[in-house]
């Protein structure tokens, strides 16, 4: 960072290590891969631990359903969601993942038909399958914001706040750096609560907490937390696309997000204990 005037003016080199061109090693895919290598030491925990309905096997081809649901549904969100226009001008600037672009509602819907996909597959129930993976989610959540951060990208609306940061990349054409506005660093905001705060609240929930009885209701409260929080951050982000009812669009999505989780929530019910394969209680059913 460097100092312009009162704030700071963002330059953070986004390549790691350069190899070739405008290939090398981003900020952006190593926060995907730490992410990811988290999310799936969290299944194998929860396995080990009794907590989860999936074994090693399973955990491996869930888990790579699950990855390609993020980066698919996330990439495809964005461009569908954010930037039909540039896609339909470019239409490979959708293989582009290293210029960034990613959209979390898109990525939920990746995620939720990787589990569609999982439960068909392995006789599980999709909320089964959402809680044990929602204290999860947000730790990817907090990377990507932080990736955002580094790429100096979905900056937030003009403030002078001390902490405010000047973002290079959001001036209009011609106009001086001395005279950008400084602005709110809206993707740690997010990181922090989107992120680090919900990450927090459903790792405690889904360890030390008898939400676990209830199938459904861990997915359910991580949709409605998760709604409120980024509408709240919404308020102090710019927004990057058209507005939609008067709301920027990553509010507006979130309200689908509030209803499914409190949809979830509402028809949680006890969790039914199933009996290992040739037990007695399973033998008695037949």
């Amino acid at each position: 960072m460097q100092q312009n005037l009162s704030h700071w003016v963002h330059d953070i080199d986004p390549v790691l290590i350069q190899i070739y061109g405008d290939f090398g090693v981003r900020y952006y895919g190593l926060a995907y891969i730490l992410a990811f290598v988290g999310g799936y030491l969290f299944l194998r925990l929860a396995w080990r631990k009794g907590r989860s309905p999936l074994d090693p096997e399973k955990i491996d081809n869930v888990f790579l359903a699950i990855a390609g649901g993020v980066i698919i549904g996330g990439r495809l969100g964005h461009v569908l969601f954010y930037e039909l226009g540039h896609f339909l001008g470019d239409p490979l600037m959708v293989f582009r993942l290293w210029d960034g672009g990613m959209s979390s509602h898109g990525g939920f819907i990746g995620v939720a038909l990787a589990l569609i996909w999982a439960a068909r597959r392995y006789g599980l129930s999709f909320a089964e399958l959402g809680d044990l993976i929602c204290p999860i989610v947000p730790l990817g959540l907090m990377m990507g914001r932080v990736a955002n951060f580094i790429n100096g990208e979905l900056w937030g609306t003009p403030s002078q706040a001390p902490w405010a940061v000047v973002f290079p990349r959001s001036a209009p054409p011609g106009v001086a750096l001395e005279q950008v506005a400084a602005r709110h660093p809206s993707q740690l905001y997010e990181a922090a609560l989107e992120g680090l705060l919900l990450l927090l609240i459903f790792q405690w929930r889904f360890w030390f907490t008898k939400a676990n009885k209830f199938q459904g209701r861990l997915s359910g409260e991580f949709l409605i937390l998760y709604a409120i929080v980024r509408i709240f951050c919404e308020q102090f982000r710019e927004p990057d696309a058209g507005l939609i009812l008067g709301m920027s669009r990553g509010s507006f999505y979130s309200l689908f997000l509030l209803a499914w989780g409190a949809v979830l929530w509402f028809r949680s019910g006890p969790r039914v204990e199933k009996a290992p394969p040739g037990s007695k209680k399973q033998k008695n059913r037949v």
